[in-house]
């Protein structure tokens, strides 16, 4: 693992809430690829690097395992989980199913209220990714479909698409790292909003399906070829 440059990770004023700070810094170097798949999670490293008891890295590691992000080898202990084709395949196609249909349902009863919050959230979201600060970026897209499955009334997708939410963002990560993509990320966002405020479930509906389908095509490509 990668111990230059550590500044960045380190703790330097523990909060309260030190274990949630660790799981977050530690979320963070996973989903943005300086951790890799496969990579061992060395709790006495990881200690120095964080700049905290071990008791608080196992906590972490526990925490980011139960989100798909680690998972624990017999012989080798705690890795960065391995991308890998099929199982984001699973994602993409789960992710297809929920959020076409919360667009749609929100298209249908999307008021003027919930129509001016995501379109504010479509501007934090294009504010993000013209500063390039991939963190801000995640936060912006996940409030940008929280509005859709708010308002949409679907709480329980919702609940299954924040179990994913690392290993979503994981893939954004990856996706977004190209130039191979036919549209970006948020003229997607875009048309999806554009549709919603339209009122057009149809549409709404379609420009989902046409996001997630140009993005796992580009991440199909990437982890096959690293595979």
């Amino acid at each position: 693992m990668d111990q230059t440059h550590d500044a960045d990770l380190r703790i330097a004023h523990p909060p309260t809430t030190l274990r949630e700070l660790a799981v977050e810094r530690l979320r963070q170097a996973i989903i943005s690829g300086r951790f890799p798949g496969g990579v061992r999670l060395v709790e006495r490293t990881l200690c120095d690097q964080l700049g905290v008891s071990r008791s608080v890295v196992r906590e972490a590691i526990r925490y980011l395992e139960a989100e798909g992000l680690v998972e624990t080898l017999p012989r080798s202990g705690p890795v960065v989980a391995k991308l890998d084709w099929a199982r984001a395949q699973q994602i993409y196609d789960i992710r297809r199913l929920l959020e076409s249909d919360a667009a749609a349902a929100c298209a249908r009863l999307a008021d003027d209220a919930v129509k001016a919050r995501l379109i504010t959230a479509l501007s934090q979201l294009e504010a993000a990714f013209t500063e390039a600060t991939p963190p801000q970026l995640y936060d912006a897209t996940t409030r940008f479909y929280e509005v859709i499955f708010s308002a949409a009334g679907h709480d329980i997708a919702w609940e299954i698409v924040q179990r994913l939410n690392s290993r979503i963002s994981r893939l954004r990560a990856l996706t977004l790292a190209t130039t191979d993509r036919r549209t970006s990320g948020p003229a997607h966002m875009a048309r999806i909003c554009a549709a919603i405020c339209a009122g057009d479930p149809d549409a709404a509906a379609q420009a989902v399906r046409e996001h997630l389908t140009d993005a796992s095509e580009i991440a199909r490509t990437l982890l096959e070829r690293e595979g």
